[in-house]
């Protein structure tokens, strides 16, 4: 049976433990998301938001509760199940790039590559191509060091395509950008979702940088708090 629910979280728990302290991040968490949707998640420090990016990442497991993606059970895979779940599924942007300092734009795009079965011929094509998308072709050969913030963010949002995941999920994608740049960035984003269909989680502070989604949820205390459902 096909669905348009690309991920739904039903009554998720997550608490860690620190020392004799346990501490709850959500006590029951019910989320839906939909193939192509754009969606920003707001709230203050350490309501969840980051715990939540981690946890549609297959980075954190929930306590209990279950999480769907795609109508398939993700909850209870294995470590080497997710792992294979996320390079076929998940691009993952960062507030500070995280590029291989040594390694050029091309090869910093090329990494999620090297998991998959594709040759080198194919691998090189799909680097041209994300380049290409991200308007860097001219900047393959440059090292991270050789480029501004916002062209390293570049390389970082064609890393986390060139594999063609179904989901992005972006923490503070714009965090360390000056405004130009970052609604250059989020105008790239917003042109993945709506020309290439990709669903994009983003995690945010900013409610300029939000406005570029297509809803917004606030989260406080482990909980959805307000919700605008506007597609």
């Amino acid at each position: 049976m096909t669905t348009d629910i690309l991920f739904d979280l039903k009554g998720v728990k997550k608490s860690f433990t620190r020392g004799k302290e346990t501490i709850k991040i959500f006590d029951g968490l019910d989320m839906q998301i939909k193939q192509g949707d754009f969606l920003a998640i707001m709230g203050p420090s350490g309501s969840g938001k980051t715990t939540l990016l981690n946890m549609l990442g297959g980075v954190d497991q929930p306590s209990s509760g279950e999480v769907w993606f795609d109508g398939a059970r993700i909850d209870s895979l294995s470590e080497g199940q997710l792992s294979k779940w996320r390079a076929n599924n998940i691009g993952f942007i960062f507030q500070f790039y995280n590029l291989m300092p040594m390694l050029n734009a091309a090869r910093n795009v090329e990494l999620p590559l090297l998991l998959t079965n594709l040759s080198a011929k194919q691998r090189k094509q799909s680097v041209e191509t994300a380049l290409q998308l991200v308007e860097l072709a001219d900047r393959a050969a440059h090292l991270p060091k050789e480029l501004s913030g916002g062209q390293q963010q570049r390389v970082a949002i064609a890393r986390a395509i060139v594999s063609d995941p179904k989901l992005l999920l972006c923490d503070e994608p714009t965090g360390d950008l000056d405004r130009h740049t970052a609604d250059e960035i989020l105008e790239m984003l917003q042109l993945l979702n709506e020309k290439f269909g990709k669903t994009i989680v983003m995690v945010t502070h900013d409610p300029s940088a939000a406005s570029y989604a297509k809803r917004t949820l606030h989260l406080d205390k482990g909980e959805f708090v307000e919700k605008d459902l506007a597609a």
